[in-house]
């Protein structure tokens, strides 16, 4: 229609300007039909180019290059590869989470042990899968279930809401207990964690918390009841019922300046746990050999009636460059039923160094998280090479309660070879006293322990 307005347009001004000197006089009746009827052979003309043309397309100029194809239409989404795909739609996201963990370890068997727990054994250490993501308008989640043990848990399960600085998280997570604890289970120095936090029972419970980071300070506290194990209705034992009341509240505080080219970490928790079912659940503080692959439990109390947990952590860590440091203490006080109260403590101190040019031990919001190298094998380097020296110690001895103690001196060796992908090599010699007795009664020996372990994260 525009292009037949415009031809139109043009007929009526061609024929305007022919009549122009006609018009000067009268026209006779003759001359009027003869233009009315070239009117009418001239509009004849239009409506065939049109038809030939096709309505609202340009009329055709000679020599036009061709035109151009129109553009596709913008993809809704974009995918990124962050060890899997990770799906982004505006402000909302899809990324599928996975993590493979399988060692081999030797522990070695002092004369007059009879404990067949110790020596060769191998596992797959976690089998993870789940997801994360963003829901739109400041909403997450994430998903995560775990076969370990040969049972399938839950670990992190919840819903997050982030505005600014601030962070909610509602459903099963980590109570903030120390950062040997908050550091992934791939990011971590040495195969296996301090073992004052397997010692202590510190694990996911389900709960909401709230963490503010402001600068260099970041604060985080919340309630939580139980792990979600403690929560199921077959843990109420053969009459069922809501026995298992616990809850607890737990804070931490964490400063962490920049200093030059240096960051640096001060931080502190506390936590305080009533416990629930005290009568048919009795609480034991033991702990394994370093290696989880080991049932064996060399040091540890016996059945405990507790009814209150209050413990708290000091934390002291740094990173510049290819180094860094870290140390803990953290002691635990167990209000016991009928008897006075037991005090445990542990804690630990580490060095570690990257061999390869570039790389270093990330940190970011209060906790170190796994490196990424800067030269990948096969793209210019062989990935990043770390070596990790760590000082560990448990005490479980307290007044009447003769637990025992074990002194770790642990030497790790970390190749990431690319992003995602670790292999772990561990030595310890491990020191004991008032542990479990030998054949001729000692309780004070020692042991070694060669741990292995490849482990994907993604």
């Amino acid at each position: 229609m525009a292009m037949r307005r415009a031809a139109m347009a043009g007929v009526l001004a061609c024929m305007t300007a022919c009549a122009e000197p006609a018009m000067a006089r009268p026209i006779s009746e003759e001359e009027a039909t003869e233009l009315r009827a070239e009117i009418a052979r001239l509009k004849g003309l239009v409506e065939a180019l049109e038809r030939r043309v096709g309505p609202g397309d340009p009329p055709p100029v000679a020599n036009a290059p061709p035109l151009a194809a129109p553009a596709p239409p913008a993809a809704p989404y974009r995918v990124e590869w962050k060890g899997s795909p990770r799906v982004v739609e505006g402000d909302r996201s899809f990324k599928v989470k996975g993590r493979i963990q399988a060692d081999a370890n030797v522990v070695s068997h002092p004369d007059g042990l009879a404990d067949e727990g110790l020596g060769f054994s191998s596992e797959f250490r976690r089998i993870r899968l789940g997801g994360e993501g963003d829901l739109g308008s400041g909403f997450g989640y994430k998903l995560e279930l775990e076969l370990s043990d040969n049972a399938v848990d839950l670990v992190d399960t919840f819903v997050t809401y982030r505005r600014g600085p601030l962070l909610l998280t509602l459903g099963n997570h980590n109570a903030f207990q120390s950062l040997d604890e908050l550091i992934g289970d791939t990011g971590g120095s040495v195969m296996e964690r301090a073992a004052f936090t397997d010692a202590f029972g510190f694990e996911r419970r389900l709960g909401f918390s709230a963490q503010l980071e402001h600068g260099p300070l970041l604060a985080q506290a919340g309630i939580f009841t139980d792990d979600v194990n403690a929560l199921a209705n077959s843990s109420d034992g053969p009459q069922g019922g809501d026995e298992n009341n616990s809850f607890s509240v737990d804070g931490r505080l964490v400063y962490a300046p920049r200093l030059g080219k240096a960051r640096l970490h001060i931080a502190g928790s506390g936590h305080w746990r009533r416990l629930g079912r005290t009568a048919d659940a009795p609480v034991r503080y033991r702990q394994r050999p370093f290696v989880h692959s080991s049932n064996s439990r060399l040091i540890g109390t016996g059945a405990l009636s507790v009814s209150e947990e209050t413990s708290w952590g000091v934390e002291l860590a740094g990173v510049r460059g290819p180094w860094h440091v870290a140390a803990e203490a953290h002691a635990l006080r167990a209000r016991r039923i009928g008897a006075r109260a037991a005090r445990f403590w542990g804690g630990y101190a580490e060095l570690g160094y990257f061999l390869t040019r570039g790389d270093s031990r990330p940190y970011d919001r209060g906790i170190f998280s796994a490196a990424k190298p800067a030269r990948p094998l096969g793209k210019g380097g062989i990935g990043a090479v770390q070596v990790n020296l760590r000082y560990d110690t448990l005490s479980l001895d307290s007044g009447d309660i003769r637990g025992g103690r074990q002194n770790g001196y642990i030497a790790g060796l970390i190749w990431t070879p690319i992003q995602y992908l670790r292999f772990n090599l561990n030595y310890a010699r491990l020191a004991y006293r008032g542990a479990t007795p030998l054949a001729d009664g000692r309780r004070d020996y020692a042991l070694d322990v060669i741990g292995s372990r490849f482990e994907l994260d993604f």
